[in-house]
């Protein structure tokens, strides 16, 4: 039930931001969106917040998760207890190295990640036909026909907290995040108006249903206790279906799937950094491209066997021609949050953030049907889809002012220390204005 509610939530919040994305078909996502709505600040302190809490947040939560799929695919062993510090430092190798990658080949990363992307979807639709299949024949791997999910009382010990189904949703909500990020690049779309929301709605679709089946197979496979109990619940339903070869090879195509969100993520994040460094927001430092400024490892003339394949993954001016000092500096931030965090923490650390501006933006939405209701909407949804997000939303940032006071003040002084930020940025661009009206050079 929370795996519905929570993909219904992101569907109106993706369906929001479609409305968005064709009535502003342009590159940045809400950092264009806010500043639209209510003015340069809001766009600066979402580009603040992403670039330093959402994006490499979400990147260490991924990272610890593949660190934990890792360990238990080496060990072979669900019932051995791991060291916590040894799950983190496989996450941190991994991100140092998805970080590097990043740096070498914008089409590299772009092909791993698509490649990924689809053996992730196979491997959730099998998840849900083989779980489906054993629920209903009792089989295992040991011959023992076993139908547990029959006797099970589904709503045994439901916490009547409403901070708790708060914290439960964004957890939820984590997984089906990055229905925001579409629109990053609609700039780059051959037809916005079109194409943004028919791309969110499919994906929206797509998505829901693989983890819905995905999960009514862990659900009615494995004993509650065993999902309650652990953290690494396919491996869990890959040792009970196939044996130890089975709860290997699930830890291995979870990492697998961990490895291709975190690319992605990594590519988005920095280019989020790139874009703002180029508008000013940020140091231009971190817009240079290459590791000098201009520079790249340029292909080699010759068509032999080894340059045909860099051919296939290098960028059009060579290797190397990346936004570096960006790519280098989000993983740098993703592997401090990996160190002092864990994932409960950091999902509602993260689910705080981002919720705070996703609220922002869809309640813009909503002043912008009252405010200019003659712009040009190629794709218009229902008002109610936009009230029930914010309602949500809401209820969601009140409750975990008491479920999470910790994380809820970090958020807030994240998002504090992006005033005076803004206030300096806005000083030097004054104060640079004035200098080219006096005549001088700078």
């Amino acid at each position: 039930m929370i795996w519905t509610v929570a993909g219904i939530l992101a569907w109106t919040g993706a369906s929001s931001y479609a409305e968005l994305g064709g009535m502003i078909p342009l590159s940045g996502g809400a950092a264009v969106y806010l500043s639209k709505m209510y003015g340069d600040w809001a766009g600066f302190l979402y580009t603040w917040v992403a670039a330093t809490v959402l994006k490499p947040g979400g990147a260490a939560i991924t990272g610890i998760i593949l660190g934990e799929y890792t360990v238990r695919a080496w060990q072979g062993s669900e019932a051995m207890d791991v060291d916590v510090w040894l799950n983190k430092s496989v996450a941190m190798l991994v991100l140092c190295i998805v970080g590097f990658f990043n740096c070498v080949s914008t089409k590299m990363v772009m092909k791993t990640s698509d490649v990924l992307m689809f053996f992730k979807f196979l491997a959730l639709i099998a998840v849900g036909i083989i779980g489906l299949v054993v629920a209903f024949t009792g089989f295992s791997y040991k011959g023992e026909k076993k139908h547990t999910w029959k006797d099970v009382d589904w709503f045994a010990d439901t916490s009547r907290d409403p901070s708790d189904w708060a914290i439960a949703l964004y957890a939820g909500l984590w997984a089906y995040d990055g229905w925001d990020t579409t629109c990053f690049v609609t700039g780059e779309f051959i037809n916005p108006k079109r194409d943004v929301p028919r791309s969110i709605h499919t994906a929206l679709a797509l998505v829901i249903v693989s983890y819905l089946l995905a999960n009514i197979a862990y659900t009615l496979v494995l004993p509650m206790a065993v999902i309650n109990s652990s953290n690494t619940v396919a491996v869990a339903f890959g040792r009970h279906v196939f044996g130890p070869v089975g709860a290997i090879a699930f830890a291995l195509i979870v990492s697998c799937s961990c490895y291709g969100s975190l690319a992605a993520t990594t590519f988005t994040t920095s280019r989020l950094i790139y874009a703002a460094s180029r508008q000013g927001l940020f140091p231009t430092r971190l817009a240079q491209l290459g590791w000098r400024k201009g520079t790249a490892i340029r292909l080699p003339v010759r068509t032999n066997r080894m340059s045909k394949v860099a051919r296939l993954f290098a960028d059009d001016a060579g290797f190397f021609y990346t936004p570096i000092i960006a790519t280098a500096s989000t993983t740098a931030v993703s592997l401090v949050y990996v160190t002092i965090g864990d994932f409960e923490t950091l999902t509602a650390f993260y689910g705080v953030a981002g919720y705070t501006f996703y609220f922002m933006t869809v309640l813009g939405l909503i002043i912008l049907r009252v405010k200019e209701p003659d712009l040009e909407r190629p794709y218009k949804c229902w008002i109610s889809t936009p009230i029930i997000f914010c309602a949500v939303s809401l209820f969601l940032l009140s409750r975990a002012v008491f479920a999470q006071p910790l994380q809820t003040l970090a958020v807030v002084v994240f998002i504090t220390t992006g005033i005076p930020l803004y206030l300096f940025k806005n000083y030097l661009a004054n104060k640079n204005r004035a200098k080219w009206k006096g005549g001088e050079t700078f």
